[in-house]
């Protein structure tokens, strides 16, 4: 049984009876002597797909549902969902493009290093690397004899995702994006 402070992005929990999947964790220092910090934690319902928003002490314990983790490799495209595929005993796996809306930004079909998150079994979210490669579909020009601290930009990719650049980078460039902080770390 972990404390709030110990919770991760990904993490099966239950609460109230029900088994929640932490998708984004907010922490916050309240003002005055002795405080705790306080964990807020958006959460997703795995039977109801609902959104659940939960608040916690630092010191407070929660219970956590066990989880496995299989690599899977993208597969196709069937409608309105995506198909990943196990790596080892080839079972597949099948998301709502709106539930995995946010990991899409990051997806080419030459991904590596994805996982699927099973809780008994069921699939309830894909794990991503830390840091993708992904080809700059659409940027200002480069400047010639700009340095690589001073302004960015902003650069579009086919995905559509956006993020800011150093001016020295142009279109089709390929270039390192970490996943977590969407934030250009280098050239591939």
């Amino acid at each position: 049984m972990p404390k709030a402070s110990e919770l991760k992005k990904g993490l099966a929990i239950v609460a109230n009876k029900k088994t929640l999947l932490i998708k984004d964790i907010e922490v916050t220092t309240p003002g005055g002597r002795g405080g705790s910090k306080i964990y807020k934690l958006r959460c997703t319902d795995l039977e109801t797909g609902a959104r659940v928003d939960e608040r916690y002490k630092s010191d407070d314990f929660l219970d956590t549902v066990d989880m496995n983790k299989r690599a899977v490799s993208f597969s196709y495209i069937d409608g309105d969902e995506h198909i990943f595929m196990d790596n080892e005993d080839f079972a597949q796996f099948n998301f709502k493009s709106t539930d995995i809306a946010d990991e899409l930004l990051f997806m080419t079909e030459e991904i590596q290093g994805l996982h699927v998150v099973l809780v008994d079994g069921k699939p309830v979210a894909l794990e991503m690397p830390a840091s993708v490669e992904l080809v700059i579909d659409e940027t200002d020009p480069s400047i010639k004899g700009a340095s690589a601290s001073a302004r960015t930009k902003p650069a579009y990719f086919a995905t559509g995702l956006v993020v800011q650049v150093p001016e020295y980078i142009a279109s089709g460039e390929r270039v390192v994006i970490n996943i977590a902080e969407r934030k250009f770390m280098s050239r591939a």
